[in-house]
């Protein structure tokens, strides 16, 4: 198993890295099966790792798209559209 802070590869099973001591298991509080350092939810019961948060999709597309490009956008496609009613 790979250590998440050095990537130090370690023995299968090991719950401590042998470079850091970082812990690489953890155990699910629903089912107690062992857990990957990096798992957000428990591989057999589905239960939500404590502290992990699911990456959620953006909201909208202006919540990552830089303002100027936002504008270029808007521009042309003003442009085109003023264009394609003349067609």
């Amino acid at each position: 198993m790979k250590c998440p802070r050095y990537q130090h590869e370690n023995r299968s099973g090991a719950k401590f890295c042998e470079e850091c001591a970082t812990g690489l298991a953890g155990t699910c509080t629903n089912c107690d099966s062992q857990l990957s350092p990096t798992a957000k939810f428990c591989p057999e019961c589905a239960h939500p790792v404590a502290g992990a948060v699911p990456e959620r999709p953006f909201a909208s597309p202006e919540s990552y798209t830089p303002k100027h490009l936002v504008e270029k956008i808007l521009t042309s496609k003003s442009a085109r559209g003023a264009s394609g009613a003349h067609a």
